[in-house]
């Protein structure tokens, strides 16, 4: 692929950035960033966290419906629109990557877009113009399998592709909602990230070494305070799978209390 950009990016508390949420601020101010920063795709792939299958699932709708998989917002979230088009050549191409990798796969022609999808590309690309397809999780939630289908869509052909992992780097609801202690939780939450930025960030490590820390990555300081169930951290399996090296760059934002990161693969360097 030529031209090929990879960011996992945390999306925050369901449509709370879209409605000028504060502890969403600097999230919102750097998804904003990092889309004027990189080059404007002719599609995006999104894997994104709210998405699980017992396959692989992949959207090949024309125009895909939204999904409003959130409850107890205003009225206003549920009438969010997104109407960004489908890609269904991509859609198409992902499908014989995958399969030239034996990795079972299924196109969808229901499923729609999830708020992990058109929250954070709302904020990144408002006019909705650049066709999108949609990736699932797989419900094993192996950290293994999520590497390997990342390194399988490194045959994909497609020019000028963004592909995002669209999750979150620290989710625990009980935490964000106040009920542990406020200091441990945040010295948790630091170490992991720490942990994390490290993993991702850190050119000495041989890739043999960072495999096998994202393979193992319940081994990380207070990796199942910060992710008691792991899918919001597997779209970053995804996007590393694909990169197969350190990332270019990191950006640590404060989301709704909690030190959060975003990860970016860019092609030019």
């Amino acid at each position: 692929m030529n031209n090929l950009n990879i960011a996992f990016i945390s999306h925050g508390g369901g449509p709370m950035p879209l409605f000028n949420d504060a502890e969403h601020r600097d999230m919102n101010r750097y998804l904003k960033s990092l889309a004027s920063i990189l080059p404007k795709p002719s599609a995006i792939l999104v894997i994104s966290a709210h998405w699980e299958e017992k396959e692989v699932r992949i959207t090949a709708s024309v125009k895909p419906k939204m999904i409003y998989d959130y409850y107890g917002f205003p009225e206003s979230a549920y009438q969010v629109e997104y109407p960004s088009a489908g890609e269904p050549m991509l859609a198409e191409k992902v499908q014989q990557a995958l399969k030239e990798a034996a990795i079972p796969v299924i196109m969808d022609y229901q499923r729609g877009y999830d708020h992990g999808l058109y929250v954070p590309l709302t904020l990144m690309y408002p006019d909705a113009d650049i066709p999108i397809i949609q990736l699932s999780l797989v419900n094993s939630l192996d950290a293994k399998q999520h590497l390997a289908i990342g390194k399988a869509l490194q045959l994909l052909d497609y020019d000028n592709l963004l592909v995002i992992g669209s999750g979150f780097s620290f989710h625990n609801m009980k935490a964000f909602k106040g009920e542990q202690n406020a200091k441990d939780s945040q010295l948790k939450n630091q170490q992991f990230d720490d942990w994390l930025k490290v993993s991702l960030s850190d050119k000495s490590l041989l890739e043999s070494q960072r495999y096998q820390r994202l393979t193992e990555w319940e081994k990380a300081p207070h990796a199942r305070y910060c992710h008691p169930r792991e899918e919001h951290l597997l779209p970053l399996h995804v996007c590393y799978g694909l990169a197969g090296r350190a990332c270019d760059e990191h950006k640590n934002v404060t989301i709704m209390g909690k030190q959060s990161s975003s990860f970016v693969w860019r092609s030019n360097y």
